[in-house]
């Protein structure tokens, strides 16, 4: 493990402040600073951007965040006990990192930041996903942030990243890949975590779009998509019943045949498909 900086090893920082992971918080700390480096160069230059990092724990992402060269990161973290040790990397980088102690899901953190934006985390197991939908479907598209670099479980990252077709394509994939560009950058075992999770985990990179790949309404293209997954081993003719009287003839002009399954239907086709129910 190189130095980046010169503030302790991760292992000091954990035995000092006993940072322990939580299994409740989703915890599981990357501790090679090479890789957490590795992981801040995967979201671009940085330089002239602020980050927004949710669930730093001891700061190993945050510190190659800052090494790599981001103009500001702001660190949102539940854990209390993680407060010092990010203090600690504060004063090392004056005026760069600002630490808000919160949950992910209640924070605004847009008054605290100035534009462009990115996202760069690796986030707790248990909000993880929760916390990209919300990110991928703002009132208002393009969104804040220009790119997202999030590790999931690689199981999520191959629902973000999957093509139609696939036993992992599914919702995920279409919200994800209607609006941004979206690839699979780093993959990692489970003992380059401490402590190793029970799952292989990568590093998804996801540029956001100008605007959406088709064009559709959001909230039909998402209820259509929902519904067609929701049974998604059915005939398209049978899990959108009850849609519309004309359901097959809607299907048929969004260039779908009736006896496909959703997951064979391309994000184009959903979005087509929304258009015909947006016209009543």
């Amino acid at each position: 493990m190189s130095r980046i900086d010169d503030l302790p090893p991760l292992r000091d920082v954990i035995t000092t402040h006993d940072l322990r992971a939580r299994k409740a918080l989703g915890q599981n700390f990357l501790l090679d600073l090479n890789l957490t480096s590795r992981i801040a160069r995967i979201a671009g230059d940085l330089s002239n951007t602020d980050v927004i990092e949710v669930g730093p724990g001891p700061g190993g992402l945050t510190r190659g965040l800052l090494a790599e060269g981001a103009r500001r990161v702001l660190a949102i973290e539940k854990d209390h006990r993680c407060m010092p040790a990010l203090a600690q990397i504060a004063g090392a980088y004056p005026g760069r990192l600002t630490v808000i102690e919160g949950d992910a899901l209640e924070i605004d953190p847009l008054a605290h930041l100035t534009p462009p934006i990115a996202i760069c985390a690796n986030l707790p197991y248990n909000v993880g996903t929760e916390l990209l939908i919300r990110w991928l479907t703002p009132k208002e598209w393009p969104p804040f942030w220009s790119t997202l670099t999030l590790m999931f479980q690689k199981e999520v990252a191959e629902r973000i990243t999957a093509q139609p077709g696939s036993k992992a394509y599914g919702r995920l994939a279409i919200l994800a890949q209607w609006r941004t560009d979206a690839r699979i950058a780093l993959s990692l075992p489970p003992e380059a975590f401490t402590p190793p999770p029970k799952v292989s985990s990568a590093v998804v990179h996801l540029t956001a779009l100008p605007e959406p790949r088709f064009p559709a309404d959001p909230k039909i293209l998402e209820r259509i998509v929902a519904k067609a997954f929701n049974q998604r081993r059915k005939m398209l003719r049978a899990a959108l019943k009850g849609t519309a009287p004309d359901l097959e003839d809607r299907l048929l002009a969004a260039g779908i045949q009736p006896t496909e399954r959703a997951e064979q239907v391309s994000i184009e086709q959903f979005c087509a498909l929304a258009r015909m129910f947006e016209q009543g």
